[in-house]
């Protein structure tokens, strides 16, 4: 068949595969100008394809299918370039139980799947995801018609009730706003509709409007003109005899409205559909996917209007002097404080003590109450051998610590070697926060920030991002988590500090940019975040050798 000049490139790393996506754009009647299918890569890559399509001023908008990568660095080269462009690439990618999970070290490390991390650099460098192939078309064909919104309120304007209901359901679940309307423009609708309509938002139409064709067009335009209210989603069905009445009514809304709206035409004619798309109006196939796809187009208005920002915020990065020597595997304790304090991570008064007397200093220093950790490089997790004592409270207390510490280490690795008891002061926080840095072999070294402690491994509630980053990208980490409600203070107690939580993620980043492949992988684990800033109380770093 015949191929369009857009405004769609497609590329693809699976042929056949990327042939059926192709073959369901063409039925939609969306415009692939480009298809490039990859192959197996030993030259040209998708990254490098993917910054070549979109140069085309043809092409609006960027698709592809991505079964993996190797080309990190290129893969955020071309979504930076799409972003100077103001071209969204919107991504499938498969593998996403692919965890490559191998023994790590580190909370981090295990944590840090190939997929989670290849989620959190699309979002920072503003590529869209979608689940699958009918996503991706839903959220192709919004962004090739549709003016981005300025902002989550989204107007529904449907014939079925229920379809409202289901529509303002999904939004919500996808951070949405469905406001409620303005009172003047409820009583603009109600001057509109017929009396067993609904004039809230979700607006039902009802039927009526067969009948009487200027019920649709002048509620659409009422909602757009409601101050709350970004974007609309239009939900109708059938309609096969009112093709042209219907045409005629988004016309004229095409023409006269300033913010975007998408229609849903379910099971509707192919003459109809092509009309709409002749307007440059998206067509989606059901009320859910519509929502996703406003979902989409919100997502990408933010990360188009902070790019600039962040872009300019990024290149001031100072990245710390590391050029002092670091042991390769398991970094001690001390010599990882120094770096970690070098890069302005805020962390507790810590000192190693070889014998108790030199523990007894150590206490007299920073004062009751203490915490004491066994340190060694055969036992990377303390809690489990029994090497930590909190509120130690006197010399007593040290001392009983101590030896304790030494015999449960003993007891748990007879072979451990031990260097001695990390002294520290006990901090306090409202939650206890995780964060880390891992070498990843795309992308590079990146950082993750999350809800730490021991269930951190099990609750998996946490972001990623390639380092380095501002501390406008650590804010936008931090919204992303599924407890993010646990910073801003539950049952009474104070909002944490947002602000210098971002400042240690944002800091602990320029650690893993400045010290590239060397770093293996850093926890900060608990990082204890309260009203009055944030600190790493734990740290565990590992290095390996240089080229």
């Amino acid at each position: 068949g015949d191929v369009p000049a857009g405004p769609v490139g497609f590329v693809t790393q699976s042929g056949a595969f990327g042939t059926a996506i192709s073959a369901l754009a063409r039925n939609r009647d969306t415009g692939f100008g480009y298809f490039v299918n990859t192959g197996n890569e030993c030259d040209v890559g998708f990254a490098e394809v993917m910054s070549q399509v979109l140069t085309d001023e043809r092409i609006r908008v960027g698709a592809g299918y991505i079964e993996g990568l190797t080309d990190g660095a290129g893969l955020v080269a071309a979504a930076e370039a799409a972003l100077d462009l103001a071209k969204p690439i919107v991504v499938t990618k498969v593998g996403r139980s692919a965890a490559g999970a191998r023994a790590a070290a580190s909370h981090t490390g295990s944590l840090a799947g190939e997929d989670a991390v290849f989620d959190g650099v699309a979002r920072q460098y503003g590529m869209v995801r979608a689940r699958n192939e009918e996503h991706m078309l839903d959220m192709v064909e919004a962004f090739a018609n549709t003016k981005l919104p300025q902002g989550p309120g989204v107007g529904i304007i449907t014939q079925s009730g229920g379809a409202g209901v289901l529509m303002a359901d999904r939004a919500e679940e996808l951070g949405l706003s469905v406001p409620e309307l303005a009172e003047e423009t409820v009583l603009r609708l109600k001057g509109v509709l017929p009396a067993f309509g609904a004039a809230g938002n979700p607006v039902d139409l009802t039927a009526q409007f067969i009948v009487e064709p200027a019920i649709l067009r002048d509620s659409v335009k009422a909602v757009l003109d409601d101050p709350a209210v970004d974007i609309a989603v239009i939900w109708f069905q059938l309609m096969d005899q009112f093709v042209p009445e219907l045409v005629e009514i988004f016309r004229e809304l095409k023409a006269e409205l300033e913010k975007p709206f998408i229609a849903v035409w379910v099971a509707g004619p192919d003459d109809g559909i092509a009309a709409l798309h002749e307007l440059e109006i998206a067509v989606l196939r059901g009320a859910e996917p519509a929502i996703d796809a406003v979902a989409g187009l919100v997502r990408y208005a933010d990360a188009l209007a902070e790019w600039a920002e962040t872009k300019e915020a990024r290149a001031a990065i100072e990245l710390p002097d590391l050029s002092g020597d670091l042991p390769s595997g398991i970094v001690p304790s001390m010599a990882a404080r120094d770096a970690l304090a070098a890069a302005g991570v805020p962390l507790v008064g810590a000192e190693l003590a070889a014998a108790v007397e030199e523990a007894l200093e150590a206490a007299e220093e920073f004062g009751y109450p203490l915490a004491m950790k066994i340190e060694s490089s055969d036992l990377p997790h303390k809690t489990e051998a029994g090497g930590v004592w909190l509120g130690v409270k006197d010399a007593a207390d040290v001392r009983a610590a101590f030896d304790g510490i030494v015999a449960n280490a003993k007891r748990h690795a007879p072979d451990a070697k031990i260097d001695g008891i990390v002294m520290q002061e006990m901090a306090s926080g409202a939650v206890e926060l995780v964060v880390g840095l891992k070498r990843d072999p795309v992308f590079g070294p990146v950082v993750m920030a999350g809800l730490g402690g021991v269930f951190v491994e099990v609750l998996r509630d946490v972001a990623f991002r390639k380092c380095p980053v501002t501390e406008a990208e650590a804010l936008a980490m931090l919204d992303e988590l599924e407890g993010a409600a646990m910073l801003d203070g539950v049952r009474g107690a104070a909002p944490v500090d947002r602000q210098a939580v971002a400042e240690l993620i944002a800091a602990t980043s320029h650690l893993g940019a400045a010290m590239g492949d060397r770093l293996a992988e850093l926890d900060l684990n608990p990082v204890l975040a309260g009203p009055d800033g944030a600190m790493a109380v734990d740290w565990l770093m590992v290095v390996e050798e240089g080229d």
